[in-house]
């Protein structure tokens, strides 16, 4: 399969090269040039099958032949055993035909896990087939970071950087991450917000000469792969739900618009998905994109749901890449005027498609609090405030009582016991497998919002070859 940048000045490139590249040369992000298509009897096929099956079932079009379908399988068989649930993302009823997928049980009890763990396992195989190594940076406003990290500790091919805003994440969220000693992990501690953190990696992608001496690689929903592995959850949920056949709808709390562009992706492909709900929190620059038709940035605010404390989705390029028939410079245009205006309006025409499949809702902290607590009593379930605002918009913007509505339950209560405590008295314990982590030695850097600090600090500690 072939991908496209979606600023249009990139040359295509085959699986491989992109999950290696991750951001496109010109600053744009990779899409496949055309979907594959799941039937009606793919999906009641999917249905029967293992989660880490149809994984490999609806993966492989998209890696081509990089990799065979005997080792395809294999490789998504180790992913999702580490998983600590028998479903893997198994679905849970929470009112009338109202549900929430679980996507908590993997190492670091986040969704971010679905998609690393099959990452990691992906590079190792392409680095080694070509004797090559990369540095790996990101930035996370909380989940991604420890996934990433858990997926790439120890692995001899590539060094990991993650930065994170400090202090805007859950003590969780940052012990899963600066606790892990293998030498190839290190942890950077920014001074400033999530978006802070984005501007530097892209930053550093940009700058040609250090890409290129660093060999930079992403984990960050920028790179292709981590959209094509959550694209699964929303099929073997459908199929679940309806065996192929009746729509679903999906809440999805939304910060990068990563995780609700595979649900995207997925309706693309064929999977019967009727509506998809952009959750957000008081960070709400998706929503007034949806419903105001302004893409706007203003300031970040901190919240109990962090890892949606984003204003710069970057992710949402590549619905506009669609959006503007895959013009991409058309796309360059809005990109200039969201780094030289801070935003830019969207058309109702160019909007008119998106708002036929997508909805868009903003959940307050007091929202959040009282979902968090009306979930809890209806029926026992905790839930960490990430998910409460998918429940409290898909409550508040089903369409219809005629299908499933399914909220991806992105996070365990435990990585926020704090709002989980104060909503509902009860205060979630860790699973056993992160006993110690909050008595556990952290290893992390400070530093500035300052380009020259980070690049200086990573030339420093990446181990390259020549």
């Amino acid at each position: 399969m072939e991908y496209l940048s979606t600023r249009g000045a990139a040359p295509p490139l085959e699986f491989e090269d992109v999950l290696i590249t991750g951001l496109a040369p010109d600053g744009g992000l990779y899409v496949p040039r055309d979907w594959p298509s799941l039937t009606e009897a793919d999906m009641h096929a999917i249905g029967g099958l293992s989660y880490a099956d149809a994984a490999s079932r609806v993966v492989a079009p998209f890696i081509g032949d990089a990799v065979d379908d005997e080792a395809l399988a294999g490789m998504t068989r180790r992913t999702y055993a580490v998983f600590d649930h028998p479903d893997v993302a198994p679905l849970v009823e929470i009112g009338e035909d109202e549900w929430l997928l679980e996507l908590f049980h993997g190492p670091t009890l986040a969704f971010k896990d679905f998609a690393l763990q099959l990452l990691g396992r992906l590079f190792d195989h392409a680095l080694a087939r070509r004797g090559e190594r990369v540095t790996i940076v990101g930035a996370t406003s909380g989940d991604t970071g420890s996934a990433a990290i858990h997926a790439c500790r120890g692995r001899e091919n590539l060094d990991i950087f993650i930065l994170h805003p400090e202090g805007r994440v859950s003590d969780v969220q940052r012990r899963q991450m600066t606790t892990v000693a293998d030498a190839n992990v290190h942890n950077i501690a920014i001074r400033g917000t999530f978006d802070d953190c984005q501007a530097l990696v892209k930053a550093m992608f940009n700058d040609a000469h250090f890409r290129a001496d660093m060999r930079l690689s992403a984990v960050n929903s920028i790179n292709w792969a981590r959209v094509m592995a959550q694209i699964v959850y929303y099929a073997t949920a459908a199929a679940a739900l309806r065996s192929g056949a009746g729509p679903v709808a999906f809440s999805v709390p939304t910060g990068n618009f990563g995780d609700v562009y595979a649900g995207y992706a997925a309706q693309c492909m064929g999977v019967p998905i009727d509506q998809l709900i952009v959750a957000t929190n008081r960070n709400d620059i998706l929503t007034r994109a949806f419903n105001e038709g302004a893409y706007r940035v203003s300031n970040v605010a901190p919240t109990m749901s962090p890892s949606m404390d984003i204003q710069v989705s970057s992710n949402f390029e590549r619905l506009l890449f669609d959006l503007y028939d895959r013009d991409g410079s058309a796309i360059v245009g809005l990109m200039d005027a969201l780094a030289d205006e801070g935003g830019f309006d969207l058309p109702t025409e160019r909007l008119a498609p998106a708002r036929r499949l997508f909805n868009a809702g903003r959940v307050d902290e007091e929202q959040t609090l009282e979902t968090i607590a009306a979930v809890y009593a209806e029926t026992g379930q905790l839930i960490d405030p990430h998910t409460a605002v998918g429940v409290a918009a898909a409550r508040r913007l089903r369409r219809t009582r005629d299908m499933p509505m399914v909220t991806l339950a992105t996070a365990h209560p435990a990585k926020f016991p704090d709002a989980v405590e104060r909503a509902t008295g009860r205060r979630p314990d860790l699973p056993p497998a992160l006993a110690g982590l909050m008595e556990a030695e952290e290893r992390l850097q400070v530093l500035d919002r300052d380009l020259g600090q980070l690049q200086d600090y990573i030339r420093a500690h990446a181990t390259v070859s020549a």
